[in-house]
C-alpha cells in the first residue's frame, strides 16, 4: 500500500471515530457549557422584583461587583464589602494551600519511604476522611475548636489556660477547617511524585557536600514539582469556592466568595449579581490554573529525569 493510500485510510478512520463519538461529545459539551452559558446570560440582565431576572440587557451586575451606588446622591464608590470578601477568599485559599503543603510534604515523604507493604496501610489512613461527608468533618472540627470544645477543655484541665481560646467564627477557624478538609488532596499527589523519586540522588548530593537544605531545594523539590503543582491545584480550586466550611466555622460573619454567591441567589434575590460573581470566580480559577501550569512547565526537566 502506498503512503498516499495509507494517509487516506488513516484520515477516513479518524473521521469515522469522530463521527461515532460526536453524540457523546455533544452531550458532554451541552452538559458542561449549557449551565455556564445560562449563568453568563443572567449576569447581563436586571434582577427581578422578587427574585429571578428581567430580560433587559445591562452591565449593572458586573459593575456592582466592584462599585456601589450611594442611595442618597447616586454617586459611585468602591464596594468595600465585596472587595473584602474577595481578598479574604484568595488569602485563605492561598494560606490553606501553603499549610497543606507544609503538613502534606513531610507526611507524603514519610509514607513514600516506608516499606512497600506498609505504604498501603498509611495511604488507607489518609483516605479515611473521605469516607464521611464534608459537613460531618466540618462539624467534627467545630467540636474540637469551639469555646467548650475538646481543645479548650483539655488545656483548661491541664492548667495551661485560664479561659477558653476564642477561635470559632474567625478566619483562623475557617483556615483550620479547610486545612484539615483538603490535606489529603495535597498528600496523595505528593506521594505519587515522591514514590517515583530515585533516592540515589540524595546520596549523590551528600557526596558532593551539599547540606540537607541544599539537597531539598536543588534536588528534591525540582523533581517532585509536578506533584506540588497538582496538589496545589486540587487544594486551591475547591478552597476558593468553599461554602460549607466557612458557613459552619465562620458563623456567617466571615464570608467567602461561595457564601456570598449563595446569599445573592437566596436572601439577596439578586440573581444577576450572583451570576456575575460566579463567572468572576470561574475566571479567577482559570487564571490560577494557568499560573500553576506555567509554573509547572517552566524549567521542567526533559527526558526521563
Amino acid at each position: 500500500m502506498t503512503r498516499s493510500a495509507e494517509d487516506q485510510q488513516r484520515a477516513e478512520t479518524t473521521r469515522r471515530n469522530w463521527a461515532l463519538s460526536a453524540p457523546a461529545l455533544l452531550v458532554l459539551a451541552l452538559g458542561a457549557s449549557g449551565p455556564l452559558l445560562i449563568v453568563l446570560v443572567y449576569s447581563f440582565l436586571r434582577p427581578g422584583s422578587y427574585s429571578g431576572v428581567e430580560w433587559q440587557f445591562t452591565t449593572e451586575a458586573w459593575q456592582g461587583i466592584f462599585l456601589t451606588r450611594d442611595i442618597f446622591d447616586g454617586t459611585l464608590g468602591w464596594a468595600d464589602a465585596h472587595l473584602t470578601i474577595f481578598w479574604r477568599s484568595v488569602k485563605l485559599s492561598l494560606t490553606t494551600t501553603l499549610l497543606t503543603f507544609a503538613f502534606g510534604f513531610p507526611t507524603a515523604w514519610f509514607i513514600a519511604t516506608r516499606p512497600a507493604k506498609a505504604r498501603a496501610f498509611w495511604l488507607f489512613l489518609i483516605t479515611i476522611p473521605f469516607w464521611t461527608n464534608l459537613l460531618i468533618r466540618t462539624f467534627a472540627i467545630n467540636e474540637v475548636i469551639r469555646n467548650e470544645g475538646l481543645m479548650n477543655t483539655v488545656l483548661m484541665k491541664l492548667g495551661v489556660i485560664a479561659e477558653p481560646i476564642r477561635i470559632i467564627y474567625t478566619d483562623t477557624a475557617v483556615l483550620i477547617g479547610m486545612t484539615y478538609v483538603y490535606l489529603p488532596l495535597m498528600v496523595l499527589p505528593l506521594f505519587a511524585a515522591i514514590d517515583r523519586f530515585d533516592m540515589k540522588l540524595l546520596e549523590a548530593g551528600y557526596d558532593l557536600y551539599a547540606s540537607r537544605w541544599q539537597v531539598l531545594r536543588r534536588v528534591v523539590l525540582p523533581i517532585v514539582k509536578p506533584g506540588i503543582v497538582a496538589g496545589s491545584i486540587l487544594v486551591f480550586v475547591p478552597s476558593l469556592g468553599a461554602y460549607v466550611t466557612p458557613r459552619v466555622l465562620g458563623g456567617g460573619k466571615n464570608m467567602m466568595i461561595g457564601n456570598f454567591i449563595e446569599l445573592q441567589f437566596g436572601q439577596g434575590r439578586n440573581w444577576p449579581l450572583g451570576s456575575a460573581l460566579s463567572m468572576l470566580l470561574l475566571l479567577i480559577v482559570m487564571v490560577a490554573l494557568l499560573i500553576y501550569v506555567r509554573a509547572a512547565t517552566k524549567g521542567a526537566p526533559h527526558g526521563g529525569h
